[in-house]
């Protein structure tokens, strides 16, 4: 059951294949091998933890560092290098890991190092001699295969404690959901490796395949279509603020995305007109999924051959999916919103150090509880709506951020918005606006708010619209609602 053995299988088995290709470099299967395998001689060398911090960029070097923590029978921790100094202090010190995997180019631009005994910095490693021969470590299906950390939305960071068996069961059930041919598919990597997402979806899963992967380490338009060009992707998983940028790029052609085949959106709800926007330019329909960390990634991803907008798809293979009235528990109908719950071997073991929160994760049936709000069609077809959390309650009527702002997306000059509530006496909450405009576009509230009047219930119309440079993002572009505080209430006229 460890998920490092059919990687190591499938690169050997093709040692003189393009496996990987980044910014700097391309990487055949055996060379990846014999640097994984000398990486692993160095972190014996130094490491005492059973923790190993991996601190890279989207790179050929990630896959090489987990495939060489996993030989040497330590746990890969993927970092956020996106964090502040105490932000990244608090995961390190939380996973118990003395050694931290790094590359200079990467401090350099983070401007500090993590605070433990040993940086090992890949790029002044020595990792193509040949190394000794020697059989790496393996697993069982429950021992621990990596710590993720939440990106703390509801707090303080949390370590997921994902096993060899649900990383593992993450790469089967996508290869049974997604029809892949090892020789004919190429992965366009655009998303940060320490992302679920980017781990097993883009990193993991070609590996094991034996597709090839094309990484790039920032996501800078441009080089995006550029590499679309050279390497002619089958498969991009991406996020809405990604293909929304895309958008902008005038030079970008139909001809660039046609070699596309599967293009999907996961990490936050995709806008319908950067949806429609897409489409009626590049003649591609971005398909919807859905994961989170606790899942190990996927574990809904709308297939082309059953698209349906909005929809993020059936359950994948194995994954038990219910949709429950928030209240009583009890499961709901086709078509009537409810807290999401799923189950299936893809499922977190718990989150590291905090068996209180464990077992509130999971309800009496076994099922995590996702705190996302759907509903589910009578085919089984999933439809995300809202977060439980960030339900507001206007004048005793349940609204959801998404609600609105998918409306005042389409808006006029609208780039991106954030709705939230704020307190009101008569209302209890009403909901209120926030907007990033597009270049060159003027900003009109009462414009914004009667295109909304047009689409929304009156109780739904956004009480204010205020206009900000930048709409703040989470490294993996969900909108960051929490950072928004709403205005003071404007005087009744």
């Amino acid at each position: 059951m460890s998920v490092h053995l059919p990687i190591l299988r499938s690169l050997l088995t093709a040692p003189f294949r393009e496996a990987v290709v980044d910014d700097a470099r391309s990487y055949r299967g055996i060379e990846m091998v014999v640097a994984a395998a000398n990486l692993a001689r160095e972190i014996d060398r130094v490491c005492d933890t059973p923790t190993v911090g991996v601190l890279l960029p989207t790179s050929g070097a990630s896959p090489i560092a987990f495939l060489a923590c996993w030989m040497s029978g330590r746990v890969p921790v993927p970092l956020n290098y996106l964090l502040k100094q105490d932000e990244l202090d608090v995961i390190v010190e939380d996973c118990g890991t003395d050694t931290v995997l790094a590359v200079n180019l990467l401090l350099d631009h983070m401007g500090y190092q993590p605070k433990v005994p040993n940086v090992l910095k890949v790029d002044e490693l020595s990792l193509k001699r040949v190394p000794p021969v020697k059989w790496p470590e393996t697993f069982g299906e429950g021992d621990l295969g990596t710590l993720l950390y939440t990106s703390g939305t509801s707090g303080v960071p949390k370590g997921v404690e994902l096993t060899h068996g649900n990383l593992a069961a993450g790469v089967r059930i996508a290869r049974q959901h997604i029809d892949l041919s090892p020789t004919g598919d190429v992965f366009l990597g655009v998303l940060p490796q320490f992302h679920c997402f980017g781990l097993i979806d883009l990193t993991l899963l070609p590996l094991t395949l034996g597709c090839k992967v094309v990484y790039s380490a920032r996501f800078v338009p441009t080089k995006i279509v550029q590499k679309m060009r050279d390497h002619r992707p089958t498969i991009m998983i991406a996020i809405p603020s990604m293909f929304n940028a895309l958008l902008g790029m005038k030079s970008a052609k139909p001809e660039d995305f046609a070699s596309l085949r599967l293009c999907v959106s996961g990490g936050e709800p995709l806008p319908d007109a950067v949806a429609k926007k897409f489409e009626n330019r590049f003649g591609v329909t971005i398909a919807e999924g859905y994961g989170m960390t606790e899942t190990s990634a996927g574990v809904n991803i709308c297939r082309p051959q059953e698209y349906r907008p909005h929809s993020v798809g059936p359950a994948m293979p194995d994954v038990r999916q219910r949709v429950v009235c928030t209240e009583s528990g009890r499961d709901l109908p086709p078509g009537v919103d409810g807290e999401l719950r799923v189950a299936g071997p893809t499922i977190m073991r718990g989150y590291k150090g905090r068996p209180e929160e464990t077992s509130r994760a999971f309800d009496e049936r076994g099922f995590l509880r996702t705190g996302d709000m759907a509903r589910q069609d009578t085919d089984g077809h999933v439809y995300i709506t809202g977060r439980l959390k960030e339900m507001m309650i206007v004048g005793g009527e349940n609204l959801f951020p998404r609600e609105v702002e998918e409306v005042v997306n389409k808006a006029p000059g609208v780039a991106r918005s954030a709705c939230i509530p704020r307190k009101d006496p008569n209302r209890g909450e009403v909901p209120i606006v926030f907007v990033e405009m597009e270049e060159d576009a003027e900003f009109d509230e009462a414009a914004i708010r009667s295109f909304a009047r047009e689409s929304l219930a009156p109780y739904k119309v956004p009480r204010e619209v205020h206009r900000l440079d930048a709409i703040p993002l989470g490294p993996t572009g969900k909108v960051l609602r929490r950072e928004l505080t709403p205005p003071e209430a404007m005087p009744s006229s």
